[in-house]
């Protein structure tokens, strides 16, 4: 059977460049709480902006992508450029911006979905899953010359998701409480289908036959319908991670960003991971990630190693590429993260603010330096 079409690699991939993808709350009203204005919003928007912001199943969110750059520091630019400039789009009719995981009050009874073709059909298969409350992730693209190289940053970076996801977690307030979850995201987004770490795969081919039989079988329309917590996407030529809760601030989303970029590249080149720990493990570390965010103790070699020390070990197997790559230091704003990342310091703000209160000072945040409440510590 010859390859399907949608399999194809990009043939002029260049090697590691980088893309990222953020989705955002839209919040009005005294409490600023989610309001469905996406879609229109989107529509008003100047076409130089418009180009940079796409509409997202839930009609309260919006995603912002930066186009394809070499280096961390572009990217970051450019998407700190983007925030500003649909924060002022937002302001100006009267609605604010935000960037967490979850926002702390939604409820799913509030929640509309998206007009267009791919969210309605969304809601068809999906049903009242397409409802439930919105949650806003933090996805990096980094592109690969071949299917080869993808695979072998593919294995590298899937055992690495539940590291990113203690980092990244920021999401604790799930309906108006603190959820005893560092990454409430993280296990609402699980409701759907298609979504989690995915297994392991021999080859290329493995990899495609697997999704094939899901498109071929009409149960899915086509590749962008699986998401999982990583996944390639030929048509772009890159590898997609997707595991990472939306930043309160550019900067923690730069150290993620860089630690992807170099967590791809040593994998595409490296040979010193040997094979990967049991599924089972993998999944549990998954889960201890997303509950205790960078306070977790994760499975490593048959003994619960702390998340910061997993952290150390992979940042020294990351600083040569960090070189090669032009971003040492966004890599080592992770090691900050490792100690306190967005779900500490909202869990902070909490004390001085209450859960209500929350939502604003995320908002104050989006397109500034992070306001006191959320300041970083370390």
């Amino acid at each position: 059977m010859s390859a399907p079409e949608w399999s194809v690699w990009a043939e002029d991939a260049p090697a590691y460049t980088l893309g990222a993808e953020e989705e955002l709350m839209i919040l009005g009203g005294q409490r600023l709480e989610l309001t469905p204005a996406g879609p229109r919003v989107a529509e008003a928007l100047p076409p130089d902006l418009r180009r940079s912001v796409s509409t997202e199943t839930h009609a309260a969110a919006l995603e912002l992508q930066t186009g394809v750059h070499g280096h961390v520091a572009d990217a970051v630019a450019e998407l700190r450029g983007l925030r500003a400039a649909l924060a002022g789009e937002l302001e100006a009719v009267g609605l604010r911006g935000a960037s967490a995981g979850t926002h702390p009050l939604a409820l799913g009874l509030d929640t509309e979905v998206s007009p267009q073709d791919r969210y309605q059909h969304l809601y068809r298969a999906l049903g009242e899953l397409a409802r439930r409350e919105p949650t806003f992730a933090l996805h990096v693209h980094v592109g690969l010359p071949s299917p080869e190289a993808a695979m072998r940053a593919y294995g590298a970076v899937r055992q690495a998701i539940p590291l990113l996801i203690g980092l990244a977690a920021n999401s604790p307030f799930w309906r108006g409480r603190d959820s005893g979850l560092a990454s409430a995201r993280t296990f609402v987004f699980g409701a759907f289908p298609r979504t989690g770490l995915p297994r392991a795969f021999g080859s290329y081919e493995d990899y495609v036959e697997a999704l094939d039989a899901l498109i071929r079988a009409d149960a899915i329309p086509e590749p962008t319908f699986i998401w999982w917590d990583l996944r390639l996407q030929p048509l772009l030529g890159t590898l997609e991670v997707r595991a990472m809760d939306a930043q309160v601030d550019v900067a923690a989303t730069s150290a993620l960003i860089a630690l992807v970029q170099c967590l791809v590249r040593s994998g595409a080149e490296d040979d010193v991971l040997g094979p990967p720990p049991p599924a089972e493990v993998l999944d549990e570390n998954r889960f201890l990630a997303a509950r205790d965010g960078v306070q977790a103790r994760l499975i490593d070699d048959g003994r619960r190693v702390p998340l910061p020390v997993v952290l150390a070990g992979v940042l020294e197997r990351c600083r040569p590429h960090a070189v090669a790559l032009g971003c040492e230091d966004e890599l080592e704003q992770a090691a900050a993260l490792g100690r306190e990342n967005g779900a500490a310091r909202q869990r902070r703000a909490f004390e001085e603010l209450g859960v209500t209160g929350i939502a604003g000072a995320l908002a104050d945040a989006y397109a500034a330096p992070a306001t006191p409440a959320l300041a970083a510590t370390g």
